[in-house]
């Protein structure tokens, strides 16, 4: 999902030709510009609060905000809703975080784990060199502040972002950031906060933003710190962001409580969900039935089934991927599923795979109706990490599984398969599996 610009001082300051002969600075002198521009003052209004948006008051106000932000910015069309409510909003792995200023939602932002569904970048941008990596994922999505707040420096904006980073760090159990950005505001993401770019390359029409540009990037966590450290310490505190992100303590922000050690704090009732998704908008009945069905697998509670899309009755457990050719292939993989706190693995050895699912042999018995991530080796330097559910064992060892939402290094493979009909065909049309 495309997230708006960080700040825009340096727009302001700059006219039209002196903007064009800051382009032509070198990359560090510009950043470095940039930098001094951050605004993020280490005690801010108490009159600010940042919490989760757990109410429908909360959620209803994020999602207009987010929807007059992504019309103004024709990353979308106006909704007869007047809300911009995804599918990945209704995911129990995503957290829709808020900045109200005297009662009112002036900031939002969303933070989409893993799930699967995946991420909503995945479908353009590859993520299997960050998935090699140690810890875990999530996106940084659906981030709008209020027009009143865009020009006063970062008084909202920064405020949110240590909300983020702090909730990550600490409760979401995150250690690596994703975002895809218009291009014209990725240097804000790189300069200040230092995120490094999943590729060089523009995708010139991301579908999740109305056909806008897209640029994919990424911010390690663990290694931010030492970074912020050695660029912003010697700042005065308004321009520290190494001390306002690891050391200053903002009492506007209320972490949630928690009972037990878990890693996400959903909030969506099926009270909430009906209304979101059923009552103000029709999202989930735009659905494929794949998604409907892989929504029922997510909420599988008796008190969700009421007001989740209903998915065709026949033959309600079979593969999802029935309609879509499948290939012959032999890829070796791994099936990890993790229960009762343990990480349980099976190797697999596929032997036929589709768009949305494969079958494969197993050595060992492998728990049926059961979400684990599988590591499947498409080629010699080809990876690709995805949620599957095995859904029904075949034969003899053997089972069927279904994927939830493929990973781009998976669509390409299929793809590849699709546009080749001889072994001359197939060489040329994976080459991008060898070619880095």
């Amino acid at each position: 999902m495309m997230i708006r610009r960080l700040v825009s001082p340096v727009r302001k300051l700059l006219g039209g030709t002196m903007r064009k002969l800051f382009t032509f600075l070198p990359r560090e002198r510009r950043f470095a510009v940039y930098r001094n521009f951050v605004d993020c003052d280490p005690a801010p209004s108490a009159r600010l609060e940042l919490k989760i948006a757990d109410t429908e008051e909360e959620l209803a106000a994020c999602f207009t905000l987010l929807h007059d932000a992504y019309v103004n910015s024709k990353f979308m069309n106006p909704d007869p809703s007047g809300m911009r409510v995804t599918i990945y909003h209704a995911l129990p792995t995503t957290t829709t975080l808020c900045a109200k200023y005297d009662g009112e939602v002036v900031g939002t932002l969303s933070l989409i784990r893993e799930s699967a569904l995946g991420f909503p970048l995945q479908r353009i941008f590859d993520l299997s060199a960050l998935r090699a990596k140690k810890g875990n994922i999530a996106e940084v999505s659906a981030l709008a502040v209020h027009r009143r707040f865009r020009r006063t420096g970062g008084s909202i904006l920064f405020p949110l972002m240590k909300f983020m980073y702090e909730y990550c760090t600490t409760y979401f159990d995150t250690r690596h950031l994703v975002i895809a950005v218009n291009p014209k505001h990725i240097e804000m993401y790189e300069s200040l906060l230092f995120f490094k770019r999943l590729t060089q390359n523009v995708v010139e029409n991301y579908d999740f933003v109305n056909g806008a540009p897209a640029v994919g990037a990424t911010l390690d966590l663990s290694t931010a710190p030492e970074i912020f450290r050695k660029h912003y310490s010697s700042k005065p505190p308004k321009r520290d962001l190494y001390a306002f992100f690891t050391e200053v303590t903002l009492p506007n922000i209320k972490l949630p409580p928690r009972r037990f050690y878990t890693t996400n704090d959903p909030v969506l009732t099926p009270e909430l969900l009906d209304h979101f998704f059923n009552v103000r908008t029709n999202v989930f009945m735009q659905l494929s039935d794949r998604k409907k069905r892989l929504l029922h697998t997510i909420y599988d509670l008796p008190a969700y089934r009421a007001i989740l899309p209903a998915v065709p009755e026949e033959n309600p457990d079979a593969s999802a991927d029935t309609h879509h050719r499948r290939f012959s292939v032999r890829c070796p993989a791994k099936f990890a599923v993790v229960a009762d706190g343990s990480e349980n693995n099976f190797r697999l050895e596929i032997s036929e795979l589709s768009r949305y699912g494969f079958l494969a042999h197993a050595t060992s018995t492998v728990p049926i109706n059961a979400w684990g991530k599988a590591i499947v080796q498409l080629g010699p330097n080809e990876v690709s990490q995805i949620h599957v559910w095995a859904i029904r064992q075949s034969g003899t060892g053997v089972y069927d599984f279904v994927l939830g939402e493929p990973d781009l290094i998976w669509r390409k493979f299929v793809n590849a398969l699709y546009r080749g009909s001889t072994h001359a065909d197939l060489q040329d049309a994976t080459r991008f599996m060898i070619e880095k």
